[in-house]
């Protein structure tokens, strides 16, 4: 037996359908790289806990002293952190370990806790990396070791050394306040680069791609608290800030830094620790001769300053030194780590989404601003960049035709382009809809716009293929802030009695996009009432759209267990042939930094032959937890649904997993897999289905260029069925790039799978065309989907169950939930009624 290659899966070949075509992709091919060994030291720089920057400060000083006779013209790289990597063996003497005292004059070292600017950096060996393994490992000829991914991690940290000192540093990502654009609230956008060396197929490549995040903006604090508060200027503020106002400045500016202006050249740096409650001319504390006095008379006696705004609270800082906001300066450069509002959000994406072009061309600029070209420590090292990106052979896999009900014209067809309309189809199964309600919570629109719009709606219904029976179902008014549970339960009695039938649906028009209201209908509908809802915004009433209502129907129609389109058995033999079962699955994380709200997972999987229909299964688990904790009893009941659909037991198994990192590919492979079978033997022992696990990775930094305007589509990005397997891959796993949607603004982000085990061998082609050709009915899309449709359902059912969790606060969203620990908030979550988990209710 040959030592074995991977834990995972060897590529069975690449591909070969589809039509060839060459693109550009955003990787720089590595021509030449250290092959000597390269020495790992550990370095331990005290005093502790000091953040990255400073620690690559005193590094820099440490280095431009020629490391105190250690590093003579060596030019050895450091991570900020633990790890010092040199070309060179670094002279530490017998025991291969020494300490070096370095003393930093620089703001940020002064404070106590930075030890006053004295620091001991201890070094010592911690091993030798062999650079020739690596190169057997890209040529397929060794396997991934501990040593491999050291190797990769070194030129991760040898790229990063200098553009580190100069740049803003997140993750693997630089930013520069150059083309800074402001946000509303007072933030910021900075463009960026994110850089990585990855593996490829026989070569390392840098991964070179523009990134963007959102930075505090800088300045005077009383400019910036109107822009926290929203409001035009600081005269609003005038007649004293409300204490709400005060506990929302406090969040936005605890813990940031600022510099304090009036006192010369001696702009100390401090960290924000909390706000006062009341004033600057109502804040007393005693002086050094135990003097009372508030903080106004205090400035005005020491500095001989009159403030201008004593209004404004005082800023604390350390314990209790109290400082007035108009004297405070926000330092430039601190990254916004809290989640962005939705206008924040929207500009944004403004903001970051360029054309393919634009953004290749931005790109190929990074390279210079990344110093590639006359960079010492990639010199010393023989490292080569390419200033070209690579061109790549891809594949443009055919289309697949799409089938509608038989009664119209032209109902199975290939679309154009990646998107297509329902004008002249009837879906392929519509439901009947017959017992159903409505409920207006828009007071601003009449009941004969209500009505109008019901009949619209239920034309357009008929139209695409649903049975409407009751096209006058009852219709009430209600309150948004009244007791939505009564409310529900009220209309869900008059759709019964109305149609002397079990209700199928409640109609629900909402007077705005805001959140509370749709979560608690969600909640009562899914979890309390077990009846499918459709919400509509009171905007679309008055002038109701075809397109708009033809989108409702498709949405309704799974909602009621239709079926809106399918692909013919031919097509998907892999489904068809026999009896399989598709799954998809994610996990979805609670806000960044929150530690208390749980982690939601959530599994779909199909339920006929056709890969149409969906059932879902949830379970909620410990915050920031990846592997699915109880995947075996989910599978357990989806394979049992599936029997009683389908009559039969799923012969395979094709398991989609998003939302994985690399990192933790072993991990999730063996712990979910283990699961997944362990579920089909405590059906029945001789119960073994064949097992396919691929994860679908969306966060990643790959991107296609067209070679050739006329290759590209209309947004000037590749087709859709662009597949790459080759060159920029991994080296001999089975893994590759889809991008299966046509561009719609910006530039597309294609999919990544990665097979992580495979009892089914698949070709790459059988996979890939699969693949693709599912993302071709998405039910509730008239388009090419960029993700496989199990994962995408798995991602929306998971993103549903946050709204089930009870006395959830959704008008403040940043409203952390300290009020419960963990555990409580588990069991707050509400439980889906089982017989919704087996149609789609949450399209």
């Amino acid at each position: 037996m040959a030592l074995q290659l991977t834990d995972f899966v060897k590529r069975p070949g690449a591909g070969k359908a589809g039509k060839p075509v060459r693109v550009r992709a955003n990787f720089f091919e590595v021509t030449s790289f250290p092959t000597g060994n390269i020495h790992h030291y550990d370095v331990t720089i005290d005093p502790p806990s000091a953040p990255p920057a400073l620690y690559r400060k005193v590094w820099k000083q440490f280095e431009d002293q020629d490391g105190q006779g250690v590093l003579p013209g060596i030019k050895a790289v450091f991570d900020g952190k633990k790890n010092v990597f040199s070309p060179k063996i670094l002279n530490l003497g017998a025991d291969h370990a020494k300490s070096y005292e370095v003393q930093l004059n620089d703001v940020d070292a002064q404070s106590k806790r930075a030890g006053g600017g004295q620091f001991t950096i201890k070094i010592k060996k911690a091993g030798e990396i062999n650079m020739e393994e690596l190169n057997r490992f890209l040529t397929g000829q060794s396997a991934q070791t501990a040593n491999c991914l050291t190797a990769v991690m070194f030129l991760d940290i040898l790229i990063r050394h200098v553009p580190s000192t100069m740049h803003a540093t997140v993750g693997r990502s630089f930013f520069t306040p150059n083309d800074k654009r402001p946000l509303p609230g007072g933030a910021e956008v900075w463009q960026g680069y994110y850089q990585s060396a990855r593996p490829g197929v026989g070569k390392m490549f840098i991964n070179l791609d523009v990134s963007a995040t959102a930075f505090h903006e800088a300045g005077r604090l009383p400019d910036l608290v109107v822009k926290y508060l929203g409001r035009r200027s600081i005269d609003e503020l005038r007649r004293g800030i409300s204490d709400r106002d005060i506990k929302k400045l406090e969040k936005q500016l605890k813990g940031l830094k600022i510099v304090v202006t009036h006192r010369g050249e001696n702009r100390r740096r401090y960290k924000v620790t909390k706000l006062t409650p009341s004033p600057v001319d109502r804040t007393n504390f005693k002086d050094q001769d135990g003097n009372e006095m508030s903080v106004a008379a205090y400035f005005q006696r020491t500095y001989n300053m009159r403030l201008s705004f004593p209004f404004l609270p005082c800023i604390v800082v350390k314990r209790d030194i109290f400082l007035p906001m108009e004297v405070c300066e926000l330092v430039p450069g601190q990254r916004l780590t809290k989640k962005l509002n939705e206008k924040q959000t929207a500009d944004m994406i403004k903001f970051t989404c360029q054309k393919p072009n634009v953004r290749a061309n931005k790109i190929k600029q990074g390279l210079d601003l990344l110093q590639y070209r006359n960079n010492p420590y990639l010199q010393q090292c023989n490292m080569t960049v390419k200033s070209e990106m690579a061109v790549v052979n891809a594949r443009v896999l055919s289309t697949p035709q799409i089938s509608y009900h038989q009664s119209t014209p032209d109902s199975t067809f290939a679309p154009q382009g990646g998107a297509w309309n329902l004008r002249g189809k009837k879906l392929a199964q519509g439901a009947v809809l017959g017992s159903w309600a409505v409920i207006n919570f828009a007071a601003q629109v009449p009941m004969p716009a209500v009505q109008r719009f019901v009949r619209e709606l239920s034309q357009t219904f008929i139209d695409t293929g649903l049975n409407v029976i009751n096209r006058q179902p009852p219709i009430t008014v209600a309150d948004p802030q009244g007791n939505i549970d009564r409310i529900l339960k009220e209309s869900w009695l008059k759709a019964g009695n109305a149609a002397k039938a079990n209700p199928q649906l409640i109609l629900c028009i909402l007077p705005n996009t805001g959140t509370p209201l749709y979560a608690e209908i969600k909640r009562i509908s899914d979890t309390v009432i077990g009846i499918p809802t459709q919400c509509v915004q009171s905007k679309h009433i008055a002038d109701a759209k075809k397109q708009y209502c033809a989108n409702v129907c498709l949405k309704v129609n799974m909602k009621l267990g239709g079926m809106n389109l399918f692909l013919s058995p031919p097509q998907i033999p892999f489904i068809s042939q026999r009896p399989t079962i598709i799954l998809g699955a994610d996990v979805t994380h609670p806000a960044p930094g929150d530690m208390n709200r749980p982690s939601v997972a959530a599994v779909t999987a199909s339920m006929d032959a056709r890969a149409s229909r969906y059932a879902s299964a949830i379970r909620v688990q410990a915050n920031r937890t990846e592997i699915i904790a109880d995947l075996g009893h989910m599978v357990k009941e989806l394979l049992k649904s599936f029997y009683q659909s389908c009559g039969q037991k799923p012969e395979r198994i094709l398991f989609y997993r998003d939302g994985v990192s690399e990192g933790q590919f072993k991990e999730v492979l063996e712990s979910e897999v283990k699961q997944i079978k362990e579920a089909c033997a405590s059906l029945d022992k001789s119960y073994k289905p064949n097992v396919t696990f691929v994860v679908v990775q969306k966060r990643h930094h790959a991107r296609f260029f067209p070679m050739e305007p006329r290759e590209a589509d209309r947004s000037g990005n590749c087709q859709p069925g662009t597949v790459v397997d080759s060159t920029i891959v991994h080296p001999f796993e089975f893994d590759f790039y889809l991008q299966s949607h046509a561009g719609l603004q910006g530039t597309s982000r294609p999919t990544h799978y990665h097979v992580l085990h495979d009892d089914n061998n698949f070709t790459s082609d059988a996979l890939q065309e699969l693949t693709y050709r599912l993302c071709y009915i998405y039910g509730r899309a008239t388009r090419a989907v960029s993700i496989v449709p199990p994962a995408y359902y798995a991602d929306l059912v998971a993103a549903r169950a946050r709204f089930h969790r009870r006395g959830e606060n959704w008008s403040d969203t940043e409203a952390t939930s300290e009020s419960m620990n963990p555990e409580e908030q588990m069991a707050s979550f509400a439980v889906v009624k089982p017989e919704l988990q087996k149609v789609m209710y949450y399209m």
